[in-house]
């Protein structure tokens, strides 16, 4: 287990721990450790690549973390109504979506050929931005209400192009695999 993986794992850890402080109305020391789980995922990556430390362990594991951390954030605001319901409801089936597709691939013994897309690590960046802009609101008492509205509109656009993109992506992997 090397650091990355490990500063990763702390990540993860992370996500209960906001959520409860969120739930429990502590918005300013949820935005803390948001801020430091969204940092902790720049410095893993930052230490993999530039170290040679990339593993198999982390290239799963991130994207779980990131997951894990965004959908409890997103269902924790949408329940609280700090976020429109439908939003939550629409980034959580994107996030379905892909890890059904998966899932399905590896059920059925099919090989899957997935790769990360732009469009995706734009979805990602939308949605950790937002829950910034809503926690820092929340928590520090930022009047930000107009950066919300736009960043609502953003992660709705790119959750919708990257779930599309995901699912095209697939259905031509596993069509070339019927070929076979």
């Amino acid at each position: 287990m090397n650091l990355p993986n490990l500063i990763t794992i702390s990540r993860l850890l992370l996500a209960p721990l906001i959520v409860y402080l969120m739930l429990k109305g502590y918005m300013g020391a949820a935005f803390g450790a948001f801020i430091v789980a969204g940092l902790s995922d720049a410095f893993d990556g930052l230490l993999a690549k530039r170290f040679g430390l990339v593993t198999d362990l982390g290239t799963y594991l991130d994207p779980i973390a990131d997951k894990v951390l965004l959908v409890s954030i997103y269902v924790t605001l949408g329940a609280a109504d700090h976020l429109p319901v439908w939003l939550v409801i629409l980034v959580v089936s994107r996030d379905l979506l892909i890890v059904g597709g998966a899932l399905l691939s590896y059920a059925m013994n099919l090989t899957l050929k997935i790769r990360p897309l732009l469009i995706s690590k734009l979805n990602t960046t939308a949605q950790i931005a937002l829950a910034a802009i809503v926690l820092g609101e929340l928590g520090l008492g930022l009047a930000a209400s107009g950066p919300i509205v736009i960043g609502t509109v953003v992660v709705a656009g790119t959750t919708v192009m990257s779930g599309a993109s995901y699912l095209v992506q697939w259905l031509r992997s596993q069509s070339s695999e019927d070929t076979r």
